[in-house]
């Protein structure tokens, strides 16, 4: 009788190892569940940033204000008839 209680012993604490600290136990686990999470906001960023983009391509290809925007600010174009004004900020030293 003495035998099987340490047999059994030896068995409940060989898996409370695999439980806690063996490969697929807990530990294992929470750092999973971990970079999911991280994953899953990642992705809700980058799905932001997505639906941005995609309004910005749905308004380039039906707006003109938006494509006389992007000529204004990227390429420093103007309209005829207007005058251009630049502004320069003094450096601070």
């Amino acid at each position: 009788m003495r035998w099987l209680m340490i047999g059994l012993l030896l068995l409940l604490l060989f898996f409370q190892y695999q439980l806690w600290l063996g490969e697929g136990g807990l530990a294992k686990k929470l750092t999973l569940e971990r970079e999911v999470a991280e994953q899953e906001a990642q992705n809700e960023t980058l799905q932001q940033r997505n639906q941005t983009l995609v309004s910005e391509v749905v308004d380039l290809k039906e707006g003109v204000e938006s494509i006389e925007e992007r000529a204004r600010t990227d390429l420093g174009m103007i309209k005829e008839g207007e005058t251009f004004f630049m502004v320069v900020e003094p450096e601070d030293q």
